[in-house]
């Protein structure tokens, strides 16, 4: 059997799946410029873990997109997901809030049906597919939150 290679996407795509809240874009905006990186995408994931199943990653990538991620334009950032997390996260939208303890970038995700409570994990109640280990998941505490 003989693999074939499959394309690595370089067109965004003009859906809303993923989006920005104005001060997240300006917040990113300003991250990615005082760090000299011109031309970085904004690289959001889940992975199994935290204290709810799944936990949010998110990241300044500069390398180019792998088989299998979709590119995302909000607000003149762009944004790079892969399909599983994509799966997760549609409709997702990134925030970035400032308060006493400081500030952060924070996901509203309507596809989340319970979170803990520091906001770092959450479930979809539906966690049980191929490729992604949730056994980490289990009370407050094993995503770090205190």
């Amino acid at each position: 059997m003989a693999l074939t290679e499959q394309p690595v996407p370089t067109e965004v795509t003009t859906s809303n799946d993923i989006t920005l809240t104005e001060k997240a874009a300006a917040e990113l905006a300003s991250l990615i410029s005082e760090n000299g990186k011109d031309g970085s995408l904004l690289r959001v994931w889940v992975q199994g873990g935290g204290c709810s199943g799944l936990t949010y990653g998110m990241a300044l990538d500069e390398n180019e997109p792998e088989e299998g991620d979709t590119i995302y334009a909000d607000r003149g950032v762009k944004i790079v997901v892969d399909d599983l997390s994509l799966r997760y996260m549609k409709g997702a939208v990134v925030d970035y809030v400032d308060d006493v303890l400081g500030g952060g970038f924070k996901i509203e995700n309507p596809n989340a049906v319970k979170g803990c409570g520091c906001g770092s994990s959450f479930s979809a109640g539906d966690e049980e597919i191929e490729g992604l280990d949730t056994r980490a998941g289990g009370g407050c505490g094993s995503c770090g939150c205190k």
